[in-house]
């Protein structure tokens, strides 16, 4: 029987049991530890989950509570995870840049019992630890180098490798059924509080063996995994994906060492965000001019050398399955990784859905588009061209909401995303938008912000774009700068994005055409609240806080202002 046979309506901990039966000894996670890999066998996670599960019911959690998991990512994010499954317990995961407000709104919210703290820094650890109620009770992972030392007294109710020493492992093999909960997911927010959207287990039942037959994933393959948990498609493509294919997961001990994490492992499978492919090509660009690139690249064996030497320093010379997701990534970025061999293949979905949505199959590459709905997906658009879904994957509702998730479908019970797209005749689904991101310009004219935003993304300078014009006379473009173009001389560089400008406003109706661009010289971080903990703009802060710049646009016949501080 082939894997993605044997997959089929079985959950992830249903595909632990199976792994650590057919291959105790192959290592599953691997977890770097001041500078040196701790391995984790299959037999081994399995050990650890089933002593994590007594615990848990020594501390007298009951089968149905919910356990938040605030950590970055981990091997002991995953075990945890596994273990909670094992007990019959629903996870919340958290993000930790999320703010303390909104970590305390969601443990609240979700009626947590308790909560896995770290592998935290230390000032995340001391900003986000008030936020924590005194009934919640706290266990805190192993010790990581320069993170979170929870072994200090008064810190945590338990450490978790004591619980995992001092319990003997729980036998059996318990199933959960398809309309258990399995997990809560609060969504990131761009706007307003988070909601929670509760998933049981048919969920990753039904994305299981259809994610290994569209993509061929295999024990053999290999990913790292840096992009928060708490998010879906993190955990759909990582973490639920790696049960199912018998998948190893790699995780980074820093930002600082990612690169180097990254090299050391050369994954196989590789998913991250636009703005990591954005400083992937800076990078390259830093250390070869784009036009040096470009002759050595159109030499047939030397730009063969050339690409495989720029994928070998990435740390992608492996990957044959890289896919990019949680905001849209430009098809010009597409396109220049694809002359270096890197077919990077978009995904769409969100939170209510399990991410399972629209993906670029392998072979199958159209810039600009999000790739071809995925098996029994239920996707179809609306008459106003409203993308909408209606599956298995799809929440049980937002918890404790049941306004906002009647809301949420329309009559025949298929999910409103809010965005909007076209499909080609190939099935191909092109985004074109928000429909709560549509601004009125004074004209009275509406716009689109999303294909503006995509066809600036061309600029090789410009790392995030956020388009506004409500009230205004003409959209104006707020950016900010990479790195290497923040060295550039202002002067130069603003004749130069001015040209750009005047050649993308030969592409837009009069009423769309861009009046000009604000360079933010801001961090645009989830602690600066100007984007979500997934990078998402928050465009309603953006335009709030730009507002008054870009109005001095309708009295000058500037192109390029700058941000003072």
């Amino acid at each position: 029987m082939q894997l993605k046979d044997f997959a089929k309506d079985k959950s992830p901990i249903e595909m632990l049991y199976h792994w650590e039966e057919q291959s105790p000894d192959a290592i599953y996670l691997r977890q770097p530890v001041m500078g040196k890999w701790r391995e984790y066998s299959w037999a081994e996670t399995g050990d650890h989950v089933r002593r994590m599960a007594n615990a848990l019911k020594t501390l007298r959690l009951e089968r149905g509570d919910k356990i938040a998991i605030l950590s970055k990512n981990c091997a002991e994010w995953v075990i945890t995870d596994l273990a909670l499954q094992f007990a019959g317990l629903i996870s919340v995961p958290l993000y930790v840049d999320q703010s303390t407000e909104s970590l305390g709104y969601v443990l609240q919210h979700s009626e947590a019992k308790a909560i896995f703290v770290g592998k935290l820094d230390e000032p995340v650890w001391k900003r986000l630890k008030s936020s924590i109620p005194q009934s919640v009770l706290k266990i805190g992972f192993s010790f990581h180098g320069a993170d979170c030392d929870f072994q200090r007294g008064g810190e945590v109710d338990y450490l978790l490798p004591d619980l995992i020493t001092n319990h003997e492992p729980l036998p059996g093999r318990p199933v959960p059924h398809d309309d258990d909960i399995w997990t809560i997911i609060y969504t990131s927010g761009t706007t307003g509080l988070p909601k929670g959207a509760v998933h049981c287990y048919r969920a990753p039942r039904h994305v299981g063996h259809h994610a290994l037959a569209v993509f061929g994933f295999s024990a053999r393959d290999r990913t790292l995994s840096f992009l928060p948990l708490a998010h879906v498609a993190e955990r759909l493509l990582v973490a639920s994906n790696s049960l199912y294919a018998g998948m190893q997961i790699n995780f980074t001990q820093s930002l600082k060492t990612f690169q180097a994490d990254l090299c050391a492992v050369r994954p196989t499978f590789f998913f991250s965000v636009p703005r990591l492919w954005k400083k992937f090509q800076d990078n390259i660009l830093e250390r070869m001019p784009q036009s040096r690139l470009d002759k050595m690249l159109a030499v047939p064996m030397l730009g063969t050398l050339v690409a495989r030497q720029v994928r070998k320093a990435l740390g992608l010379d492996c990957a044959r399955i890289i896919v990019s997701g949680a905001a849209s990534l430009s098809p010009a970025l597409q396109q220049w990784y694809g002359r270096i061999g890197l077919h990077i293949a978009e995904g769409y979905g969100m939170t209510e859905n399990f991410a399972y949505g629209f993906i670029g199959r392998p072979g199958e590459h159209r810039p600009g588009t999000v790739g071809r709905a995925m098996p029994e997906s239920g996707a179809k658009l609306s008459e106003e061209g409203e993308i909408l879904f209606k599956c298995p994957t799809l929440m049980q509702c937002y918890y404790k909401e049941p306004e906002k998730s009647r809301e949420a479908l329309d009559d025949e019970g298929y999910y409103r995303t809010g965005d909007l797209g076209q499909l080609d005749d190939d099935g191909y689904l092109r985004i074109t938008g928000r429909i709560k991101e549509l601004f009125k310009t004074e004209k009275g004219e509406y716009v689109a912000p999303a294909p503006i935003e995509a066809k600036l993304a061309s600029f090789k300078g410009f790392e995030q774009i956020c388009l506004i014009g409500s009230g205004l006379s003409q959209p104006v473009a707020i950016v900010t700068l990479s790195q290497p173009f923040l060295r550039a001389k202002r002067c130069e560089l603003s004749s130069e994005i001015g040209a750009f400008v005047e050649q993308i406003n030969l592409q837009l109706l009069n009423h769309e055409k861009i009046s000009g661009v604000v360079v933010s010289i801001r961090d645009w971080s989830p602690d600066s609240g100007l984007v979500t903990p997934t990078l998402k703009v928050k465009r309603n802060i953006i335009e709030a806080q730009y507002a008054e710049l870009a109005q001095r646009f309708a009295d000058s016949h500037e192109r390029v202002l700058w941000e003072s501080i």
